[in-house]
């Protein structure tokens, strides 16, 4: 994969022996594969946090007695629809 924007990174002595040797047992080619997929799970990590913590507010204004009424079926409906939308923007 060709390089389009490069960063100078400096790692610990630990880090870089952990990135070594992931290069070394073959599952990746290079330690610019082993950063990108490094990067890949911290931000799928950044997600994951925000759909907790957007969980945990629902749950807490459904306690509130905040929730949203009607059919159910329409009710995620309505919910999926809204979350293709913002994803797709």
């Amino acid at each position: 994969m060709p390089s389009t924007h490069s960063k100078n990174v400096a790692l610990t002595p630990e880090l870089s022996a952990f990135v070594d040797d992931l290069v070394s047992s073959g599952d990746y080619a290079n330690a610019s594969e082993v950063m990108r997929a490094g990067l890949r799970a911290l931000k799928d990590r950044h997600s994951l946090d925000d759909i907790s913590h957007r969980i945990t507010t629902a749950l807490d204004q459904l306690d509130r007695g905040e929730g949203v009424t009607g059919d159910p079926a329409k009710v995620l409906g309505g919910v999926l629809e809204a979350a293709r939308n913002r994803h797709t923007q």
